[in-house]
């Protein structure tokens, strides 16, 4: 895999440049590289992060580093064995519990609620930081969904946490998930408030909780420069018709409220989107009258 030549290796964690000093100091560079590509890819194009990550693996898979980067990866492409296979390396190797609550998310994504049910109610959970055990709620949450137990799933996400008027990193997520679960309950007249909460706390777009509350609230938000926007024919609206309509063909009321029939032509441009080119040859000493009225005016005077 291709590395830019701007990458260095040194744009890794510290802690995770000192695992790699054991090992040569030219492979642990080229691992450190790998690395970077893993975290600059794995949000925007986990695919190719998926495959830096491997190389990486090839060439240090004692690293319990590695094996954490190769497992995220192998989560966000939805390799939930392998990414299972590497988590536990990884904690084998560390003896560190944070990444019980995505171990847990594997058993779910390989069609095992059941179990990730089980490893929420393991000692290892009492050894997380909060986020992390707001983490395994969530999980939680969605296992029981999973199992169609959504009233169970609504009690499970009922917490100080999600009761806090403080926002925290996980706020937003914890109140989508609780009025997403609501929603599965039969419980949607409620969950409205707790999308304007998860809205609220979302400061980085990790939810798209203000679109779920627009569509509740009847809204809906259309991108007018979307070339790809599907308008059916003969459904146009008569102000859009008005708006793409040349200036001059647009009927105009004086202050009387009555239409006044005479096209006044602004300039030479509107005068050719008005008519066809071989309709109509320009005259520049045009009067502003239209010609049939002129004809008429013509004959009056002669008269």
């Amino acid at each position: 895999m291709p590395i830019p030549e701007d990458v260095t290796g040194f744009e890794i964690d510290a802690d995770v440049r000192q695992e790699l000093k054991s090992l040569p100091k030219t492979l642990a560079d080229d691992v450190a590289r790998n690395l970077v590509m893993v975290a600059r890819l794995l949000d925007t194009e986990p695919e190719e992060a998926y495959q830096y990550s491997r190389v990486a693996l090839r060439l240090a898979s004692r690293v319990a580093a590695v094996r954490e980067a190769a497992g995220f990866a192998s989560y966000m492409t939805q390799r939930y064995s392998e990414a299972l296979t590497e988590f536990r390396a990884s904690r084998r190797m560390t003896g560190r519990v944070d990444l019980w609550p995505v171990m847990a998310d594997c058993e779910r994504g390989l069609g095992r609620p059941e179990r990730a049910l089980a490893m929420a109610g393991e000692p290892e959970v009492k050894q997380l930081d909060k986020a992390g055990q707001v983490e395994m709620r969530l999980v939680a949450a969605g296992a029981r969904g999973d199992m169609e137990q959504f009233d169970a799933a609504v009690v499970t996400l009922q917490s100080p946490e999600l009761a806090s008027n403080s926002v925290h990193p996980w706020s937003a997520r914890l109140r989508y998930a609780y009025a997403e679960a609501l929603i599965a309950a039969g419980r949607a007249d409620e969950a409205r408030d707790w999308f304007a909460k998860a809205a609220d706390a979302d400061t980085d777009g990790s939810t798209n909780a203000s679109e779920r509350l627009a569509e509740i609230d009847g809204l809906e938000f259309v991108d007018a420069l979307d070339p790809d926007l599907d308008v059916e024919e003969g459904e146009e609206s008569e102000d859009a018709a008005q708006a793409e309509a040349p200036a001059a063909s647009r009927g105009k009321a004086p202050a009387g409220g009555v239409p006044d029939e005479r096209e006044i032509f602004e300039d030479e441009e509107d005068v050719e989107e008005y008519y066809d080119e071989d309709d109509l040859e320009i005259d520049e000493d045009f009067d502003g009258r239209a010609p049939q009225r002129a004809e008429q005016a013509d004959e009056r005077d002669e008269r």
